[in-house]
Parts: C-alpha cells; structure tokens; sequence
C-alpha cells in the first residue's frame, strides 16, 4: 500500500468470494503494538433505507452514487484486503459517524 491508511478514509475492499468488492470506511487501522492486525470497517451503500445506523453521504465526488455507511455492517478483517484509497469523510462527516455508531451501540 503507498500510504498508511487512516481513520475516516474510503478505500476499496476485496470483500472475498461470498461477497464482492466495496468501498468501505475506515473506522479503525491496527497500530504496530496491537495484539491482532485487523482493521474494523463499516461498509457503504447506495441501498439507502433511512434506518438507524445509516449515515447519508450524498455523493461525494470519488464515488459513482448517492452513499451512505452502513454501520449495521461492521466488520474486521485484515488490512491487506484493502486495495485502494478513494478518499476521506470530512470531519463533520466523521462526527456524524461517531455520533450514529454511539447511538447503534448503545455508548
């Protein structure tokens, strides 16, 4: 990878046979210390539902559609699946974020 991924980038994901490849965000990137080297991600759609644990993008410019995070998708895998850096939520967006994640999870 050319550069260290960060916490509220987009990058593509290869997701593996059973589900395909999707640009994901990046909510969490393993530190050298860190006891496992998984990532934790949301998934983004453009199956906009409304529902909690959505967050409306809109349509940023480095993606194809109208896209929201789905935080109900949460996941952790290893962070050699991402591909390639799409681009970064603004830090309004990322509150936003952090706001719905605390709200679906019950923090």
């Amino acid at each position: 990878m050319p550069t260290e991924p960060k916490s509220g980038e987009v990058w593509f994901a290869d997701l593996g046979m059973a589900e395909k490849s999707r640009p994901v965000l990046l909510l969490a990137y393993p530190g050298r210390t860190d006891a496992r080297a998984l990532l934790i991600v949301a998934p983004l759609t453009s199956q906009i539902r409304g529902m909690r644990g959505e967050v409306d993008l809109g349509k940023p410019r480095w993606l194809p559609k109208h896209s929201a995070v789905n935080l109900q998708g949460l996941a952790s895998f290893d962070r050699h699946r991402l591909t390639r850096r799409l681009g970064a939520l603004a830090p309004a967006e990322m509150d936003r974020v952090k706001v719905a994640l605390r709200d679906l999870l019950d923090l």
